[in-house]
């Protein structure tokens, strides 16, 4: 795996769990919004937090498929697995949420296992087969 990759797949892990904390930090200064009053949604989105956290899942999600067109989803789905652990320290810490023991310790045993599937087998690495070269005549060059 090359810099470049890693570095994308730290955004996918970094950029998920801000772009969820920024969302909440918004919708708690906007208040209940309901689907029978669409002006809410629409002032809503207008906010600076829930725009910051809609850009950054933006992000996450461009990131998300670079990671998946060069990397099976069994690979990519458990490193960004550590977002995890990130969102509940941005809940404890900058949210200042109560965060019980047994959440803290399901927040470890994912971790963990997400640790024991890693250490598996992965076709990451796979070469992908190459396209033909183009210097051939297709059938219909051939016929006109």
């Amino acid at each position: 795996m090359t810099f470049r990759r890693y570095l994308v797949l730290a955004f996918v892990t970094v950029s998920a769990p801000l772009g969820d904390s920024f969302l909440d930090k918004g919708m708690k200064q906007v208040g209940p919004v309901s689907l029978t009053h669409v002006t809410t949604l629409f002032h809503a989105v207008a906010t600076p937090w829930i725009a910051g956290g809609i850009l950054l899942l933006i992000g996450f999600f461009a990131s998300w498929l670079t990671a998946l067109s060069w990397a099976d989803l069994t690979y990519v789905l458990p490193v960004t697995s550590f977002a995890n652990v990130i969102v509940a320290l941005l809940a404890k810490f900058w949210r200042h949420e109560n965060i019980s023991l047994s959440r803290w310790f399901g927040i470890f045993l994912i971790t963990a296992a997400v640790g024991f599937v890693m250490r598996g087998p992965s076709y990451t690495e796979h070469e992908r087969p190459q396209p033909a070269p183009a210097s051939t005549k297709s059938a219909e060059g051939a016929c006109l």
